[in-house]
């Protein structure tokens, strides 16, 4: 069901003989089966283009569209609509005359939101049409929102001496009234908003006997927050259950939801998993912002050779390349960097992810949904019977989806893939444990990275230091090999939180197939005989990337041991 916007819009679109019923059709069941917005999905299918579609809603209206970054606005004109409202809305005043005040809004067709717009504001409006993504900013530089601080919102609390204790053998109506309090609402949403301003990947919620723990993951490493009273866990971890539309009553079995907000006007993804534990639930939010993952080959901070080496590798018509490491330790962001190198018209690319973490455009993305019987395997299965060119699998966990890739890529597909192995030549030994034959793993494979994630040397605070013999005898290099170069640490700084790291840069191996390797492999030669002759041939293993970025001054040499 189409809401009051859409419909109009539907009906501009019909009358002016910009489409057909039958795309309508198409539109609204996209519409409906991935939550993106009616206008974004009319725009991602090439119906109309943004900027003549924002002409058709101002002909509609009787106005004008407008460039928001190109208008002044002055102090008193912003001060005719509060911020609570401009932020609830999504309106910006423009132009005053009188009691007449011109403002854009972020749905101008929907009349319902004008008529409560004009009884809150107590004005006569006219309206100006703007882009939504220039709304958002003006929004976001006019009427900043000011959270206040974790610290702040806790003080409110205690002195309105209010109780918000909520225990898990209270009624469910007792607790969701108790999540759905203001106090609560705006804890959460502090801790959410400093999460990301933070560039947090995850927030741990943690109740235990005594206390309720709340941690931050920042740059791969976990941090904690001052710990709110054990009293708030139960109404916090159900406030976000009901902002993830999960089942606040079940408290018996682990539960996985998704909460979707705007943050500044950017849209922020939030994965929702609940584990039942001894003192309560346990809840990790997962935080997908897309503004801050840069998907380029260049920012993952790879040796010059390596990346050069790996950029001939994707572009090959057909074969395997394998990403490998630990849980954490950016193989997906690898893979969508590799694929949105290759993402030209000519080739059609089919994913398969378990979640689909980041939309790229152009690209069919298949999420993975094992409780309806969605498996890697049967994606692939599906995948060969849909003309692809390159193919991404988010990972290959057992032998049917490893001969099935094989299979791909003997038939002129390119397959992009990831495997939990601690090194590149391991991976080899790994497939044949799997039950894969050698012979068809030297035919299909083309080449393995391993990688892990190490922190960056905070650049404001980076501080040089001479290393001892006892370090320089930890990683294996002598003061020859050191010259006059330092080793550098952190010292620790307001812009990096005082951890002495800012962002993270990926060390990595890369091995490359060639018949040497594929003799020794098909020989059932060990993963260690296999390492040793990728090395003689020029791969530079993981631990020396590692000593090569501790000289470079980029990380420290307790990330690099911690990883290698």
């Amino acid at each position: 069901m189409l809401d009051v916007e859409s419909q109009a819009l539907r009906d501009i679109l019909l009358a002016e003989n910009i489409c057909t019923e039958q795309q309508l059709a198409e539109i609204e069941e996209e519409h409906e089966r991935s939550g993106k917005p009616y206008q974004e999905v009319l725009i991602n299918y090439e119906i109309i283009s943004e900027a003549k579609l924002l002409e058709l809603i101002a002909q509609s209206l009787g106005t004008v569209v407008v460039d928001l970054r190109q208008m002044e606005t002055t102090r008193q004109m912003l001060e005719r609509v509060p911020a609570e409202t401009a932020r609830m809305y999504g309106v910006v005043p423009i132009a005053a005359d009188g009691n007449t005040l011109t403002v854009c809004v972020k749905h101008p067709l929907n009349y319902q939101i004008i008529d409560d717009l004009r009884f809150v504001l107590g004005q006569d409006l006219l309206m100006a049409v703007a882009s939504e993504s220039q709304i958002d900013s003006a929004v976001e530089r006019y009427y900043p929102e000011s959270t206040g601080s974790i610290h702040d919102v806790l003080e409110e609390m205690a002195l309105e001496h209010k109780d918000y204790d909520a225990s898990s053998s209270s009624s469910d109506k007792d607790i969701e009234s108790v999540a759905n309090e203001a106090p609560i609402i705006r804890f959460v949403d502090v801790i959410l908003k400093q999460a990301i301003k933070d560039k947090s990947s995850d927030i741990h919620f943690e109740p235990f006997e005594k206390e309720f723990k709340i941690r931050y993951r920042v740059d791969g490493a976990l941090y904690e927050m001052a710990p709110p009273p054990k009293s708030l866990a139960v109404p916090v971890i159900s406030r976000i259950k009901i902002m993830s539309n999960l089942n606040i009553s079940e408290r018996r079995k682990p539960q996985d939801g998704r909460i979707q907000l705007k943050v500044g006007g950017k849209p922020i993804d939030l994965r929702v998993s609940c584990l039942p534990t001894a003192y309560g639930e346990s809840v990790v939010l997962r935080i997908l912002d897309r503004s801050v993952v840069n998907l380029d080959l260049d920012a993952l901070g790879m040796p010059q050779d390596t990346l050069a080496t790996l950029r001939e590798l994707i572009e090959l018509p057909n074969g395997i390349l394998l990403v490998t490491g630990p849980t954490g330790s950016g193989k997906t962001t690898t893979l969508y960097s590799c694929i949105k190198q290759v993402n030209r018209v000519e080739d059609k690319i089919l994913t398969s992810e378990d979640p689909v973490e980041y939309d790229i455009e152009g690209i069919v993305q298949v999420p993975i949904n094992e409780a309806v019987g969605m498996t890697f395997h049967r994606a692939l299965k599906a995948f060969l019977r849909q003309d692809p060119d390159r193919i991404l699998l988010g990972e290959i966990r057992d032998i049917e989806t490893a001969q099935m890739a094989i299979q791909a890529s003997l038939t002129g597909h390119f397959v992009y893939s990831t495997l939990h192995t601690n090194d590149a030549a391991g991976t080899v030994t790994r497939l044949v444990d799997m039950g894969v034959e050698p012979f068809l793993i030297t035919s299909s494979l083309v080449g393995v990275l391993n990688q892990r994630l190490v922190r960056r040397i905070c650049p404001n605070c980076k501080t040089p230091y001479e290393p001892t013999n006892e370090d320089l005898e930890s990683i294996g290099i002598t003061r020859a090999d050191l010259g006059d170069r330092k080793f550098y640490y952190g010292k620790g700084c307001q812009l990096c939180n005082n951890t002495g790291y800012k962002g993270r840069k990926s060390i990595c191996e890369l091995l490359v197939m060639n018949p040497e390797l594929a003799a020794l492999i098909e020989d059932n030669q060990p993963a260690a005989v296999i390492k040793h002759k990728a090395q003689e041939q020029g791969m530079r293993t993981i631990r020396e990337d590692g000593i090569n970025t501790i000289l470079n001054g980029e990380s420290t040499m307790d990330e690099v041991l911690r990883y290698t």
